[in-house]
């Protein structure tokens, strides 16, 4: 409480300030006019700092796991900040791709082949100047599983390794197949609930430097899929632990929202056809199995994979492939340490969707849960172009993971 009361008392004393100092009574026509501006201002202040700026909501059940994050990953116990001006769920979303910078990243491209007759493109940053780890063997390593038609050209990802390469980590992006400007071989592309392709990347990754320590992070779907691969394999895998971020976790609620006619204005028809841009360049290889133009016709998400997702990998309705896509029924087998975060008033993941009591009944399992944030968005900071609050629970966990992860393997 007394460190709200200084926040609004230093945040109202600068707004005071700035605007004596940038408006002029002139400018106004009176002092009833300032009067009325810094009113406003620190009324907006005031709301800002008791509604708006808050702690996240910390569920875990297990208290090692919760130490340990309040010690080597505080960020996720301090105040969240979200851009004073863009807070609200909908405009994070739609601004960040806009307003967030791009770093430089070179990458070295691997293509892979599938037991299927498929092809898998992988990015590789190896960070060969790392400092920290100038041994290739032993430096550790992080996949990163961008979203539903992401590619590892996203600002979000960049941000990643940028995070990454000050610590002195590699990073490898798993591209979704056909999704990355690599042919399609085969008439498969990929979904939430397949996790075929992941095991396949994670086994040839872990292959190649078996010695280095080794984790993942996933954002939106490819979250999920990160959910459901560990739900799959409990124990039984190379990584040492997962970070999540804006996952989807009840695909029948996701879709039930983004249905909602603003959401559907401003997400579910530009997804939609995301989607179908990103299989139009296959079309004559996919074409051998669906019926394109119906395809082409979707108007929705939903429509969308009710004619080509859940028919492609051989679900009986589209009810059966969302029940299997959605992370909630598998996270109580996850069998290693898993950090996730959302934030409540993200409408592509309801926050009243969001699984806290079956993620009290895993001690692997640490939810994150943000009032403001939207999807992939966690903007802070009057002009936001760098560094988010997902990119500094990623630095921190990944950090923590890394250095001082056997505190909690132990668990």
């Amino acid at each position: 409480r007394r460190r709200g009361a200084m926040d609004w008392q230093v945040l109202t004393r600068e707004l005071s300030l700035y605007l004596e100092s940038q408006v002029r009574v002139g400018l106004l026509g009176s002092g009833v006019g300032l009067s009325l501006v810094l009113g406003f201002g620190v009324a907006y202040a005031c709301y800002y700092l008791s509604s708006i700026a808050k702690k996240p909501q910390l569920v875990a059940s297990n208290d090692r796991f919760c130490r340990f994050l309040e010690e080597y990953c505080p960020v996720v116990t301090e105040t969240y900040y979200p851009t004073i001006w863009c807070w609200e769920g909908r405009v994070q979303t739609l601004l960040r791709p806009f307003i967030t910078s791009r770093p430089q990243v070179q990458y070295r491209n691997e293509l892979i082949k599938t037991a299927d007759g498929g092809q898998i493109s992988l990015d590789w940053f190896d960070n060969n100047n790392s400092l920290y780890y100038p041994d290739a063997s032993t430096r550790p390593t992080v996949l990163l599983l961008p979203g539903l038609t992401g590619t590892s050209k996203e600002s979000y990802i960049l941000h990643m390794i940028h995070q990454s390469e000050t610590l002195g980590y590699r990073c490898v992006v798993f591209n979704n197949r056909g999704i990355a400007g690599e042919e399609l071989l085969t008439p498969r592309t990929y979904c939430a609930a397949n996790t075929e392709d992941l095991e396949a990347v994670i086994h040839h990754v872990h292959s190649l430097h078996p010695s280095a320590p080794f984790m993942a992070a996933g954002v939106s779907m490819g979250g999920m899929l990160l959910l459901n691969y560990l739900g799959k394999t409990g124990r039984d895998t190379p990584l040492m632990a997962a970070a999540i971020f804006s996952a989807g976790w009840n695909v029948f609620e996701s879709v039930e929202s983004l249905e909602k006619p603003l959401n559907w204005l401003l997400f579910n028809y530009y997804l939609t056809t995301c989607l179908q841009s990103s299989i139009s360049r296959h079309r004559q290889m996919l074409e051998k199995l669906f019926d394109m133009d119906l395809v082409m016709k979707a108007r929705t998400v939903r429509e969308f994979d009710k004619q080509f997702t859940s028919v492609m990998f051989g679900y009986p309705t589209i009810d059966d492939y969302y029940e299997d896509a959605s992370p909630c029924r598998k996270l109580k087998s996850v069998g290693i340490p898993v950090l996730c975060l959302n934030s409540v008033d993200d409408v592509f993941s309801p926050g009243h969707a969001i699984p806290v009591e079956t993620a009290k009944q895993n001690a692997n399992v640490a939810l994150v849960l943000t009032s403001c944030g939207g999807h992939i968005g966690f903007l802070e900071g009057i002009w936001p172009r760098k560094c988010t609050y997902m990119d500094r629970v990623f630095k921190q966990f990944v950090q923590a993971v890394f250095e001082h992860g056997n505190k909690i393997f132990s668990m």
